[in-house]
């Protein structure tokens, strides 16, 4: 388990997941040295990235069954920023997930 984030504060998740999505998407095109996206998309063609879905998953239930609400909201956000990687890396746009989710609800 990481660090507990100090002082979380409520946000918008739209603008958040708009701008993280954009980050690693300039990672993928720019390719920085030393990035940890970089290695996430590049590596064993897609297993390393496949293998931390699992962890932060299992991380997450472990949290949840600890009811231990700052370490849930914690391993969310690891889950969330390894799918969004996931979506760069096979390209599926939040705006294809987005229409996903509401044709779910019509």
């Amino acid at each position: 388990m990481g660090e507990r984030t100090a002082n979380v504060q409520e946000m918008e998740i739209g603008p958040t997941l708009e701008g993280l999505a954009r980050v690693i998407h300039e990672r993928a095109t720019e390719r920085p040295e030393g990035s940890y996206t970089v290695r996430l998309l590049a590596e064993c063609a897609g297993d390393k990235l496949l293998s931390k879905l699992a962890e932060e998953s299992s991380e997450i239930i472990m949290a949840c069954k600890d009811e231990d609400h700052d370490h849930i909201r914690y391993e969310m956000g690891d889950l969330l920023y390894h799918l969004l990687v996931v979506c760069e890396k096979y390209g599926v746009t939040l705006g294809e997930l987005a229409g996903e989710l509401d044709a779910r609800r019509a």
